[in-house]
């Protein structure tokens, strides 16, 4: 045996799922550059490219039955092959092929290296359309498939051939010779994961037969078998890691354990100026209940815009000072931090307790540079600033963190490691995202959730329209008197910072803030306010607009959270097509927080019907949760929560859209975590769940 074919020989014998595609035979370094582009490194990875479509070419046919305006596969001898350039320049590659019935011209363009591949006498299989080039019956620019052997298995041709998505140097051919090679030698590969008992249960083929019937489909029914096998196990794996995750944490963490006085909550409960929600309260009585235990509390407060999950959030920190524990608020902008400052300043000090701010920019703050550790401060609320290495924070009992998907893990992991205990605090995340349920159930499923969907007594319902192009100017002229009536204020909120070359179409906050300043507005003070300003230029924009001395403020989203200003009760949005409902309906929550009527103009000029119809549920639907289901369902997962950005799992197989399949693994895990909680009996199950996406030591 030679040496190459013997190196190949023990590369294959090692190939594991986990090994680089690079080792693959036939891949090698250079290809593997150009997979990495698809998302393909490992053999694992190639398995798993599953097809967006097939292409039907199972019909096969004798040349004397073929018939225009069909595709069908034929197999014959190549007679000849040769390349014809026309008089017009174009070149184009003409075959004939002969089998028992008849002869059959086949005509490719531009692919003038063919008579070096496909060759006088080849047996040759062929799938492709039948029609007319010039008066001659041909097929056209077919796929083909040389046989070498009467018992080779057709890949391309003669059967449903899968189509993948393809990069610069990567055919949808070549993927299909490398998976079957790799499905060819799957005993050395594949191992069956899922537990029989679930394989029965919910009647799923075994893990080979699905890859198989996913790329090598003998029916397009034997694919979606075999896709449901895979996408159970997507959901399955994701939610099987979340369980175990939890368990870890209530097993392995030592919490800071509160002592929690009923009388001291009904004191802070009378202090608030306002009557807490049903929703407020019960989530109230779970953080009581957690902060009790052994373990440390890790649940996720999940609250429309105005919800109020600050006032829920400063009950726990009050309680951290009753038992003598500093707590620490992180939000993800200064705007956020500022506001939470304010709220829970004026929610505590009734108490005597210190709320202390720590910002970024904070020059000549008299914390600036001076570690906080032996500190008596019980509250501190900051950006990224608290993750300074000279901030130092003493006896943490309660980190809260806003908007958690706005930071990446490890940030989330150093502001809970920040205190000088060994135990690990409580941790509470809070978010105004609108969650759908089935994303509860499955990314979030290692969190206690709380859910505040009741509004307090009194928030304004926002009046939605979606504005026609041809009404923009009478809305203008309709915003001005507002503004003049009522003494209110209005938000004009822009995608954009800069202009766009390939986006003319969509508003940039600087120049529409030139126009308006100059034209339409040029009597009204107006304000500017985006992400790339200095944070002193910031806090005055946004000081001038709630004072009063701009009445309106053009912005980019940065005020999406973090910004209550009762005297606001407009929000125009530009380009209102390029959000999704959800962040819409954060923006839309900037306004209705006074005694004014309140409205929201959406402005886009697309015209699409489909586009307008998505922006039109807005007009109807004012709670968060349900318009989370519509966006979940209208533009998936990824486009609503930014997955890559916010750390979430990308779902190639499923989607979170399939409630049905969703509730169905959340049973299979419940039971088996419920018979087999450290998974001890299914070792090589939990080899792979510990692998999973949600990163351990970091519980959210």
């Amino acid at each position: 045996m030679g040496s190459a074919r013997l190196n190949l020989l023990k590369k294959t014998m090692n190939l594991r799922l986990d090994t680089s595609i690079q080792y693959v035979p036939r891949v090698g370094p250079a290809m593997a550059k150009r997979l990495e582009k698809l998302n393909i490194r490992t053999v694992r990875d190639l398995l798993y490219y599953v097809p967006f479509r097939y292409n039907d070419f199972s019909h096969s046919v004798a040349i004397n039955r073929v018939v225009p305006g069909t595709t069908v596969t034929v197999e014959g001898n190549v007679q000849s092959i040769k390349n014809i350039f026309t008089k017009t320049g174009k070149k184009l590659q003409e075959a004939v092929i002969a089998d028992q019935s008849g002869l059959l011209t086949v005509v490719w363009f531009n692919q003038i290296y063919l008579p070096k591949v496909i060759h006088e006498g080849d047996r040759i299989s062929l799938s492709g359309p039948i029609g007319f080039f010039g008066n001659k019956l041909v097929m056209e620019s077919p796929a083909y498939e040389i046989r070498g052997d009467e018992e080779q298995e057709l890949l391309h041709t003669g059967r449903f051939v899968p189509v993948y998505p393809e990069t610069r140097g990567v055919s949808s051919k070549w993927i299909r010779g490398r998976i079957a090679y790799l499905l060819s030698i799957q005993r050395t590969l594949l191992t069956e994961l899922t537990p029989r008992t679930i394989l029965q249960e919910h009647h799923l083929v075994g893990i080979f037969d699905a890859l198989s019937s996913v790329h090598f489909p003998k029916s397009i029914s034997q694919a979606e078998e075999g896709r449901r096998r895979l996408a159970f196990d997507e959901l399955f794996f994701l939610q099987l890691t979340s369980m175990l995750r939890k368990k870890q944490w209530e097993d392995d963490e030592r919490a800071t354990v509160f002592k929690v006085n009923e009388e001291e909550v009904k004191e802070f409960t009378r202090h608030l100026p306002f009557i807490l929600t049903d929703d407020q309260q019960k989530a109230i009585r779970h953080i009581c209940a957690d902060v009790k235990r052994t373990y440390p509390m890790n649940r996720l407060l999940e609250g429309d815009v105005g919800s109020g999950k600050t006032v829920v959030a400063a009950l726990g920190m009050y309680l951290a000072f009753k038992n003598g524990y500093t707590s620490v608020m992180m939000a993800p902008t200064q705007i956020l931090a500022q506001q939470h400052y304010e709220t829970i300043q004026q929610l505590l000090n009734p108490f005597g307790i210190t709320v202390t701010l720590i910002l970024g920019n904070s020059k000549g703050h008299p914390l600036k540079g001076h570690p906080l550790k032996g500190s008596p401060l019980r509250v501190i609320i900051g950006t990224h600033a608290l993750l300074q290495e000279q901030i130092q924070l003493n006896n943490v009992g309660l980190v809260v963190v806003d908007e958690q998907q706005r930071f990446g893990v490890a940030q989330r992991t150093i502001i809970r490691k920040k205190g000088s205990t060994m135990l690990t605090p409580h941790f509470l995340t809070m978010t105004a995202t609108p969650i759908p349920r089935t994303l509860a159930l499955t990314v979030y499923g290692n969190l206690d959730l709380s859910v505040l969907s009741e509004m307090p007594k009194g928030r304004m319902q926002v009046k939605t329209w979606v504005v026609p192009q041809e009404k923009r100017e009478s809305a203008y002229e309709w915003i001005r008197k507002e503004l003049i009536k009522f003494d209110c204020r209005a938000f004009i909120i822009c995608p954009f910072i800069e202009e766009s070359e390939s986006l003319l179409s969509v508003k940039a906050v600087k120049k529409e803030y030139d126009r308006l300043a100059l034209g339409t507005f040029r009597d009204i003070p107006l304000g500017l306010l985006h992400g790339k300003m200095k944070p002193k230029d910031k806090t005055n924009a946004l000081a001038d607009f709630k004072e009063g001395r701009t009445k309106i403020l053009v912005s980019t989203p940065v005020v999406e959270v973090g910004i209550d200003i009762p005297e606001a009760s407009i929000m125009l949005i530009e380009g209102a097509d390029r959000f999704g409902l959800s962040q819409l309906h954060q923006l839309r929550g900037r306004v209705g927080r006074g005694n004014l009527k309140s409205y929201c103009l959406l402005f886009t000029e697309n015209t699409d019907e489909k586009t307008l119809e998505r922006l039109k549920v807005l007009e109807k639907v004012k709670n968060g949760p349900e318009l989370s289901e519509y966006d979940l369902k209208l533009r998936g997962e990824g486009d609503i929560f930014g997955m890559k950005q916010h750390g979430l799992p990308t779902l190639t197989l499923t989607s979170l859209k399939d409630r049905e399949l969703v509730e169905e693994t959340q049973q299979a895990v419940h039971l088996i975590m419920d018979e087999d909680p450290k998974l001890s009996r299914f070792p090589l199950l939990r080899e792979q769940v510990e692998k999973g996406t949600i990163e351990k030591g970091i519980q959210d």
